[in-house]
């Protein structure tokens, strides 16, 4: 598993946190001390804490399950989309689609709309509309696409929800919990770490630190999927072993 390491979380500026008048208390085991009004994060907890993360996350991959990742602040999304892209997960870095997973049938059926608008375009219906309304579904089109395009292939709610800004991200936070859906977040000094099942304690507002955390929580996650397909090959392997044991047997006879 992919280890965190002080150091390099110190160079992310991983530590800096919210301006004092701004925290959250019960953020207060996880401060480290205050400096020029703001509060400093106590990385050897950040790296403890990104640890228990990665073994989560790592032990749900190689079980081949999907985590969906979730930030649409302006500092997150690229780096967000980038990450999950590299994974092949799920990921929201538009605005939250309400009902995104306590309503997730309705979700499902504005995905398979623009499937199907997708359909009409590859079997020639599209071009028997007149120019307003292939205009208009063009329209529609663009529309699902920015806010449901990440999300087109997760057929099923996924195991677990990664996200960048607790706070920001509240309605999100809110969905999971109200499932069951374990929730993995980078929470800054300004937020309540109650909310989430793994906290990692952290700067959730630059890209650089953004990108640090996920850097670390990628490697765990391609690590339990290197794990699954390795599982899934020795089956493979194992299973055609045992029909060529079972046909040599009916051979000899």
């Amino acid at each position: 598993m992919a280890k965190a390491n002080v150091k390099d979380l110190l160079e992310a500026g991983v530590h800096f946190g919210h301006m004092t008048r701004k925290w959250n208390p019960n953020m207060a085991p996880y401060i480290f001390m205050e400096k020029n009004g703001i509060h400093i994060v106590d990385l050897h907890k950040t790296a403890v804490k990104l640890d228990e993360a990665c073994s989560a996350l790592e032990k749900l991959t190689s079980a081949g399950k999907k985590v969906l990742f979730v930030a649409t602040k302006k500092q997150a999304k690229e780096v967000v989309a980038k990450h999950a892209q590299e994974l092949n997960m799920p990921y929201i870095t538009e605005r939250w689609p309400g009902g995104m997973l306590t309503n997730f049938v309705t979700i499902r059926k504005a995905v398979k709309k623009m499937n199907a608008i997708d359909k009409m375009k590859k079997d020639g219906t599209f071009e028997t509309l007149s120019k307003k309304e292939r205009l208009q579904v063009d329209r529609q089109r663009a529309n699902l696409e920015k806010n449901l395009g990440s999300i087109a292939d997760m057929v099923r709610l996924p195991s677990a929800v990664f996200v960048v800004d607790i706070l920001r991200e509240h309605i999100a936070v809110t969905e999971a919990k109200k499932l069951g859906i374990p929730v993995f977040g980078i929470v800054d000094t300004n937020s309540d770490p109650r909310k989430v099942d793994f906290v990692i304690p952290g700067n959730d507002d630059a890209s650089k630190s953004i990108d640090m955390i996920l850097s670390v929580v990628s490697e765990s996650i391609k690590e339990g999927q290197s794990q699954r397909k390795a599982d899934k090959e020795k089956s493979k392997e194992e299973g055609e072993k045992v029909s060529a044991d079972t046909d040599a047997d009916f051979d000899a006879e």
